[in-house]
């Protein structure tokens, strides 16, 4: 996933937190806010250190990525859209997270 379609700056994963919608499930809290001026999707990932050592971390931040890269064609642009993880994707299989997220994507309405 390219730079420009993530977000790293303190800044604005705040601005999304603040103004932004969010839809949870058990395993994941989704926070989404327009952004119509954006030709693009973009997204960040928090997975904090009560889900695992960084080698579980890192895994399922890579999960989450490659759900976003499979569905691309389908995410709407001009969102931004933040991705908690919860302490049970943590055993999870990636068939397993993909359907959580899917479902958690289709909650807040971020298809087409």
């Amino acid at each position: 996933m390219k730079k420009k379609y993530r977000i790293k700056k303190n800044d604005e994963f705040q601005e999304v937190f603040k103004k932004g919608k969010s839809v949870a499930n058990r395993q994941f809290v989704l926070y989404v806010l327009d952004k119509p001026e954006q030709p693009y999707f973009r997204i960040g990932l928090s997975v904090s250190k009560k889900i695992g050592k960084a080698v579980v971390r890192n895994r399922v931040k890579r999960y989450i990525r490659q759900v976003f890269q499979e569905e691309r064609d389908r995410v709407q642009v001009g969102k931004d859209y933040v991705i908690i993880a919860r302490v049970p994707v943590a055993t999870m299989e990636y068939e397993e997270v993909r359907k959580s997220l899917v479902h958690v994507l289709r909650r807040a309405n971020a298809f087409y």
